[in-house]
């Protein structure tokens, strides 16, 4: 029989080596979990932190909806490319947008929330006692809410300093007590955090400071999620069919140019001309891509979900034939997620490996795995600080080149796709 600690030893290899999620690594060697559960609050997991908060809380009030729907209803998915560079310890980091408005917290829950028509209320106090105040009061109401904390804060992700207000993503506050505040952050367990920790990681990015949403009793019936899934398809054509290079489908190819360019100053040629910082920002593409990351991967398998769904609410075959499309281009991204940190390189399946160990013990066991991400995270800083002093070994220009021609593959493959849900749109 298989214990305990081999199971999380199996599932952690496991994610490290296909880039899988928790739960579909968990389901591959146990099968579906069954309802985990803290009092009154039940886990249903998730896969987008944003469409992953919103299905929780209405689970939790007994409305039947999936994920996939309420993703759907908040246009899908987006695009997006940017290459950081930070001069405080000579790092870069590549973001990769894969959500419908992804750079944009509240436009996207204000609209998705309004097309599935759940009643809500929008708070952005801007006093860091009133926030916690406001908070406080809605938990003992018994009204759960989604917040926006900075991860750096929060903990239990195990960041290191360097990463102080570079954001987070969206979770839910369910209940507090004198000991914190108790969320949930799309895992099987509670994660209880201080009360005055929330407090500054919701305080710490000025763009979003202390934003709050409470979501009232929702009644979602079969012709409202039909009419949510024609507007969030609409959306989703008409935003991907922008010009934009920077929060639509062109910022793929702009991506590929760069990947390829050797004059351009942002090029790759450019920015890792000594190697430097390479590792890192190939780290970030995989994380970024793969569900294994903190964003939820690229988010394609998700939208074919969507389209599934839609295509039986609204009597259109061709949705269907449409997912099959992007589960395809799903396959896409992960090959490039292959090729950007391949596992055949030992400081690179290191790096997935720690990976993987903080994600499962922050998903599995909430609060009770701390010491096993605070110990993985130590060493995926140290190690990755490591390669990042040089370049990693290997031909950096045939590297360049080859991603260069999977991100130009998947731009063509998305926009041809793209142009059939436009069309079928009209």
């Amino acid at each position: 029989m298989t214990s305990k600690k081999q199971l999380k030893a199996r599932i952690r290899q496991r994610m490290a080596k296909t880039g899988e999620s928790y739960t579909a690594a968990r389901t591959h060697f146990v099968g579906q979990a069954g309802p985990h559960s803290d009092g009154g609050w039940r886990f249903v997991g998730g896969h987008h932190p944003s469409s992953a908060a919103i299905t929780a809380i209405l689970v939790n009030q007994g409305v039947a909806v999936s994920e996939p729907l309420v993703f759907l209803a908040g246009g899908g998915i987006g695009a997006g490319y940017i290459l950081w560079e930070f001069k405080h310890d000579q790092s870069r980091h590549v973001v990769l947008g894969f959500r419908n408005q992804w750079q944009y917290h509240n436009r996207w829950m204000d609209k998705t929330l309004t097309r599935l028509g759940v009643p809500y209320e929008e708070h952005t106090t801007g006093g860091a006692r009133g926030a916690s105040d406001r908070l406080a009061e809605e938990l003992d109401a018994g009204r759960p809410c989604v917040i926006l904390p900075d991860r750096y804060h929060l903990g239990y992700w195990r960041l290191p300093a360097t990463l102080d207000g570079y954001g987070g993503h969206p979770v839910v506050a369910y209940r507090r007590d004198e000991t914190g505040v108790y969320l949930d952050d799309r895992g099987q367990a509670t994660l209880l955090v201080p009360r005055e920790r929330v407090d500054a990681a919701r305080a710490r990015v000025g763009s979003y400071k202390n934003v709050t949403h409470v979501l009232g009793d929702a009644v979602l019936d079969e012709a409202a999620l039909a009419a949510a899934a024609r507007e969030g398809l609409r959306d989703c054509a008409g935003h991907l069919s922008a010009a934009s290079d920077s929060f639509s489908l062109p910022a793929w190819r702009k991506w590929a140019r760069l990947l390829n360019d050797t004059r351009n100053a942002k090029s790759w040629a450019k920015v890792f001309a000594d190697g430097r910082g390479l590792a890192g920002a190939l780290l970030s593409v995989w994380e970024g891509i793969e569900p294994i990351g903190m964003d939820g991967g690229n988010l394609r398998d998700l939208f074919a979900d969507s389209l599934d769904e839609a295509g039986g609410l609204l009597g259109e075959p061709r949705l269907t034939g449409l997912a099959g499309r992007f589960r395809e281009i799903h396959g896409m991204w992960h090959e490039l997620a292959e090729a950007a940190l391949p596992v055949a390189v030992p400081e690179f399946a290191r790096l997935r490996e720690l990976t993987a160990v903080i994600r499962e013990s922050v998903l599995a066991e909430g609060s009770a795995g701390g010491a096993h991400a605070a110990e993985a995270a130590e060493e995926l800083w140290k190690v990755r600080a490591q390669v990042d002093r040089s370049a990693p070994a290997g031909d950096m220009a045939q590297l360049f080149a080859d991603l260069s021609g999977r991100v130009g593959a998947i731009y063509e493959a998305e926009s041809a796709a793209i142009t059939d849900l436009a069309a079928w749109r009209t």
